[in-house]
C-alpha cells in the first residue's frame, strides 16, 4: 500500500489537509491550461471569421 504523495504533518490532520492542497494546484494548473487554450481559441476564432468574411 503506497502513499506516495501525502506527507503526515503535524495536528492530526495532515492527510485532508495534503489532499486539499494537492487539489489547488491541479485547479491552479487546470485554469492556467484553459486560459491558454481559451486565448488560442479565441484567436483561432478571429482567423476564421476574417476568412469567412471575404
Amino acid at each position: 500500500m503506497s502513499e506516495e504523495s501525502v506527507p503526515q504533518q503535524g495536528g492530526g490532520t495532515g492527510q485532508p489537509k495534503g489532499l486539499l492542497q494537492q487539489m489547488e494546484e491541479l485547479m491552479a494548473a487546470l485554469n492556467a491550461d484553459l486560459s491558454a487554450l481559451d486565448a488560442d481559441l479565441q484567436s483561432a476564432g478571429r482567423g476564421v471569421e476574417e476568412s469567412e468574411a471575404g
